[in-house]
């Protein structure tokens, strides 16, 4: 028996609390990103927010850059790359959908990842899912934007994409230095068209919003759930982690005002229970966001 696998019930709950407020931390950094949106583009916030965490990720990490080789920083290039089509992509998403809709969508990526690694037997869970964002996006009465629909696919598409490539650089690069160093070669790949259109816009007060955001995602975050890790059998965590378009919903709802409608909610519990279904087939590097 592993060590997570040890845990007493006494030791859980501070784990359970740690997962969990990492959860809210992605989703409230998205929400609030959407006023950024509003002001400063998709493309604009999506560079604002993956430059300043990247910066906070180097300071945090401290990579050891003299031990990489180039095979290393292929990978490394190639996962920073994705992280910003995911960024940018899922902000254009967020501009048109509501944030449920939008992460809810997006998890359709681990989701196909999981049905690639688990054969025919993880089939229904993917198909479960895809239920549920049709009855979140109601197509029958073009019940969300069309382009905001394809930005979301787009998002699961490329969040598919790391989290094959981040397995990979996980196996290359120990701990999280690889990570570290893709979202500055994410926020390079954002910068020529970031800048455009958010320079103009920019001021203290936002350069701060930018930060605050940051941190919520991806530095807390990466930190909560490498704490919670080492405590939380992988299961568990993969199971909480699989709740996140609800709690996008919970979020949407408090922060921005965009309640779901009985049909729209019915495709969330759909999407969560598909996510929770799937997590046999699964690892935790499948879950974990990186918007």
């Amino acid at each position: 028996m592993s060590h997570h696998e040890s845990a007493t019930g006494a030791t859980l709950p501070a784990p359970i609390a740690m997962t969990l407020l990492s959860i809210t931390c992605v989703q409230l950094s998205d929400a609030f990103s959407v006023p950024m949106i509003d002001s400063l583009g998709p493309v604009g916030s999506a560079w604002i927010r993956v430059t300043l965490g990247a910066l906070l990720l180097l300071a945090a990490v401290r990579p050891d850059v003299r031990s990489l080789e180039a095979r290393h920083w292929r990978s490394i290039l190639v996962l920073g790359v994705l992280c910003a089509g995911l960024s940018v992509s899922f902000m254009s998403a967020l501009q048109q959908l509501s944030l449920g809709t939008a992460v809810s969508i997006e998890f359709l990526g681990p989701l196909a990842v999981a049905l690639c690694r688990g054969g025919r037997r993880g089939t229904r869970w993917p198909m479960i899912a895809l239920v549920g964002v049709v009855a979140l996006t109601e197509p029958w009465r073009g019940g969300a934007p069309v382009l905001g629909v394809l930005f979301a696919v787009l998002s699961a598409a490329c969040w598919a994409g790391t989290i094959m490539c981040t397995a990979r650089v996980g196996a290359e690069v120990p701990g999280m230095g690889g990570i570290a160093l893709a979202m500055p070669v994410a926020a390079l790949c954002l910068a020529p068209w970031g800048a455009a259109q958010a320079g103009p816009h920019l001021r203290p007060s936002t350069v701060a919003l930018g930060l605050a955001l940051a941190l919520l995602m991806p530095v807390l975050p990466y930190v909560l759930e490498l704490a919670a890790l080492r405590r939380l059998p992988e299961r568990t965590f993969a199971t909480m982690m699989s709740f996140e378009p609800l709690l996008a919903v919970v979020v949407g709802a408090a922060v921005l005002g965009q309640q779901p409608s009985p049909l729209a909610g019915l495709g969330i519990i759909l999407v969560v229970a598909a996510g929770v279904g799937a997590t046999k087939q699964r690892r935790v590097s499948e879950l974990v966001p990186a918007h």
